[in-house]
């Protein structure tokens, strides 16, 4: 039954929304989306929705009929997580594997019932219903992250890990920056890394590089900036009068008082990012200062002046955005781990993400797979996407037009010798002097950047090498704008399926304001404190095919006719709207070449209504087997005891590592193993980066036959001898059956470039007698 505008009252308020990363999505060890088991099978979209009463959590398959998975009501839910199944070993077993997936749970009313709200985390099974494990803490809980090492409780200015297999604390920091929100302490959870915000810069553990400046205000800034100097010396102005009149009694303000304090304590200082690692750091407190040591450090540097607001890492964990909480820049580091110590690590700046002049704090950053695209949303209903590339440099048609990621230099860059161009220039002038856009060297007037000198560019740039990556010159910072700014709508219109994809029509809804046509709702939809807005951005494969043919069978190559995967957000309002991404050439570029920039389209697609209503039905565990959460947590644990070379539970005898494969898939071994081969790429060696022919020291010439002899042109560089008196020979004739070319007594020597066109050096200047081309060059 089609439906529009129904009331805004027979729908629950929305508190926070999320996509999560659990075992039904994991694509590196759920078996069913490997390559080679494929059976056309994409991981779904799973997303959680937090109620002023209870959750939700939804899963969007490929095929675009969304299904919902849990539903409870028991109070406000602050943070949740589907924690993944964990890493075993043969020396780690997993004391909860009976009961997993398990649920992890912050609410308002802990298990006890007598602790503060918001100060315990409990653990449900999904498969028994039951709470295994309950943590209590004695301040309020901000927030939850987990892999399957470790998880990760997020307190004020604290932060809590336990061991994924037993629950038990494996480490805790209490350095962190405290931060004025929306997040209270912003972290950013890998695979392996936890990085955090830190309140001190400590010399001895600084990596090299970090923040540079940005040197991008513009006019708009600088305007904004007076006025708000103003404002604070008018302010100023008024409480120095309001003192003197006796309004108000002297004395310091809070704010004085709160600095003064914060000095005498210690000074505090915003913007550090401190990286460790999860699995080599010890047990008890991290602490970062002169007298610790760096065990299980990896990065220690300064990200930005003003206190770090939200980050997150890349899905390789190479690559950390953070943002701070004036919301003008997010900036793009490149972790380069140290073996040593974190004073060895380099951490290289590689892209500012300009967002504008106005402030906005950031709620969530998301990566496309493959790197290449970064999500940033603020807490006003926007989302920024921004074009990145994982090695750095400015985005363009040739790294971005491609549904491939390309090197970071062309074919063409590489024969030319570019870069040795590049080099000589750097080693005699310094700083950003390439004429090639893209490959200038360190960038200048940073404070945190050494100069360059001679010993560290014969290091890196020797035989075309680019050495060791840690040492200077770092690479060039890029500036780059968002191609496009999509701003979620109020309405949606008419939707014409519950949970199914309703497909949009032209002008359907504005992306880049919300829209007005309709009366805002007497009640606002889960409207945060001041006007702010809960969104989160995903990257993933198309949905909207489904809705437009129901009947059709979807085909395996069918979502890589797109350079860019589909772009999901989910509003406050409870609706999930695919935008199909379209980047292109700039259209006023006047020709249009590798380097040409970006610009991009986005058009909304298809529309979800998540949103739950008070009349709906809960949906609470246990969970029958079948359950698509269970299921994908079956196949983990399964996949995960293999790779451990463990007997999996309910297996009927040993399996030995070798045979784990053959164990997953079916009897027909030999048809495996064939599809296994036709995907080996074999490597033999690397080729030179120029080919011999594609340099300009040789031509080519057109050899024209006459009957049964070949005639070879006399000005011709590839046969042509000189005499004694350096004049050209006559024409040869050979016969093609009987030419013997050992007969011809050709000494190798070194070929010297010949004359060019528009060249001053004549061809009588060559020294030597002839030039070999050895045929497999």
């Amino acid at each position: 039954q089609a439906y529009s505008g129904t009331p805004p009252e027979e729908k629950e308020k929305i508190i926070w929304v999320r996509f999560e990363n659990a075992d039904l999505n994991d694509t590196s060890r759920n078996m069913e989306f490997h390559e080679i088991h494929s059976t056309g099978n994409e991981p779904p979209l799973l997303l959680m929705i937090g109620y002023s009463d209870g959750m939700q959590v939804w899963s969007i398959p490929i095929s675009g009929e969304a299904q919902e998975l849990f539903s409870v009501r028991h109070g406000p839910v602050r943070a949740a997580r589907i924690l993944p199944a964990p890493q075993i070993s043969a020396q780690k077993c997993d004391n909860f594997a009976e009961k997993r997936p398990l649920l992890g749970v912050c609410k308002s009313i802990g298990s006890s019932g007598t602790s503060p709200p918001y100060c315990c985390v409990d653990l449900y099974s999904l498969r028994t219903g039951e709470m295994v494990k309950s943590i209590q803490f004695k301040t309020p809980i901000y927030d939850l992250h987990c892999n399957k090492r470790i998880l990760v409780v997020v307190l004020q200015e604290k932060i809590a890990a336990f061991d994924s297999c037993t629950f038990t604390k494996k480490f805790f920091v209490t350095s962190c920056y405290p931060c004025p929100g929306p997040n209270m302490n912003p972290i950013a959870l890998g695979s392996r890394w936890l990085a955090y915000a830190e309140n001190k810069l400590i010399r001895c553990h600084q990596s090299r590089g970090g923040a540079c400046g940005d040197n991008i205000q513009s006019y708009t800034a600088t305007v904004i900036s007076a006025a708000k100097t103003i404002k604070t010396g008018l302010t100023m102005v008024g409480k120095v009068v309001t003192q003197l009149t006796g309004t108000l009694p002297s004395g310091a303000t809070e704010e004085e008082i709160l600095a003064h304090s914060n000095i005498r304590r210690s000074p505090l200082v915003p913007g550090i990012i401190t990286i460790i690692d999860t699995e080599t750091v010890a047990e008890g407190q991290v602490l970062v200062s002169e007298d610790s040591d760096s065990d299980g450090i990896v990065a220690h540097f300064p990200a930005h002046e003003k206190p770090i607001c939200c980050m997150a890492f890349n899905p390789s964990g190479m690559l950390l955005v953070t943002t701070d909480t004036l919301g003008h820049d997010f900036h793009v580091f490149q972790i380069l781990t140290h073996p040593w110590s974190s004073s060895q690590s380099a951490v290289h700046h590689l892209y500012t993400l300009h967002r504008g002049e106005t402030e906005a704090k950031v709620q969530d950053i998301s990566f496309s797979h493959d790197c290449r695209w970064v999500v940033v949303s603020t807490l006003r209903g926007t989302s920024h996407v921004f074009p990145i590339n994982p090695y750095g440099g400015q985005p363009c048609v040739r790294t971005h037009m491609s549904p491939r990621v390309v090197n970071r230099m062309s074919r063409f860059q590489k024969s030319a010798g570019l870069e040795e161009i590049e080099q000589e220039l750097t080693s005699k002038q310094g700083g950003r002097c390439s004429p090639v856009p893209g490959l200038s060297s360190s960038p200048s007037g940073s404070p945190l950047h050494g100069k360059l000198n001679s010993q560290d560019t014969y290091n890196n740039f020797t035989n075309n090498n680019p050495g060791n990556p840690r040492l200077l010159p770092l690479p060039s910072l890029t500036v780059v704008l968002p191609l496009a700014q999509i701003k979620q709508p109020m309405t949606l219109g008419t939707i014409t399926k519950r949970t199914g994809p309703y497909l949009f029509g032209a002008g359907c809804f504005s992306i880049k304001a919300p829209c007005k046509s309709k009366p805002a709702p007497q009640i606002s939809p889960s409207k945060s404190v001041g006007g702010e807005f809960c969104v989160a951005a995903v990257f993933g494969s198309s949905r909207s095919w489904f809705a437009n043919n129901p009947g059709l069978k979807r085909e395996k190559d069918q979502s890589k006719q797109f350079v860019v995967e589909s772009l999901y957000i989910i509003s406050c309002y409870g609706s999930l709207v695919e935008h199909v991404l379209e980047p292109r050439p700039l259209s006023t570029a006047p020709k249009i070449s590798d380097d040409t920039p970006l610009e991009m389209m986005t058009c909304p697609r298809a529309s979800w209504t998540l949103v739950r209503t008070p009349q709906w039905n809960e949906l609470q565990p246990p969970f029958n087997a079948n359950h698509p959460l269970l299921l994908a947590a079956d196949a983990v644990q399964y996949y995960q005891y293999l790779l451990a070379g463990l007997v999996p539970p309910g297996s009927p005898g040993p399996i030995t590592r070798h045979e784990s494969y053959d164990s997953l898939a079916s009897d027909h071994s030999g048809q495996e193993d064939e599809e296994w081969l036709s995907q080996v790429e074999i490597v033999t060696h690397t080729g030179p980066h120029r080919r011999l022919w594609m340099g300009p020291q040789f031509q080519f010439k057109t050899i024209h036959p006459s009957g049964q002899t070949t005639v070879i042109s006399s000005s011709s560089s590839v046969l042509q001898s000189h005499g004694p008196s350096d004049t050209p020979q006559p024409l040869l004739d050979f016969d093609t059956d009987d030419l013997d070319l050992n007969s011809l007594r050709i000494q190798p020597v070194r070929s010297e470039p010949v004359s060019m066109p528009g060249s001053s050096r004549p061809v009588s200047d060559r020294r030597g007698v002839s030039t070999v081309i050895d045929a497999t060059s």
